[in-house]
């Protein structure tokens, strides 16, 4: 079962630092072409800690929507 929620990275501010990458507890995210974070929503499982660590401010939890 999935989460109801999984991290977003607004390209246009993202810094690609990194740290987003080295807190994933399920190696969700990965840093494109070293330009940004992009995350593997199929892996997130909407923890948050992305969210807390990024120092741009840039991940935001969506909610995913439910499939019938």
């Amino acid at each position: 079962m999935s989460s109801k929620r999984f991290a977003l990275v607004d390209p246009a501010y993202c810094v690609a630092c990194g740290c987003c990458v080295k807190v994933c507890p399920m190696s969700a995210i990965a840093v494109w072409r070293g330009v940004t974070a992009q995350v593997d929503c199929v892996r997130c499982v909407g923890c948050g800690k992305c969210v807390k660590e990024c120092p741009a401010g840039t991940i935001s939890l969506m909610e995913r929507e439910e499939q019938a």
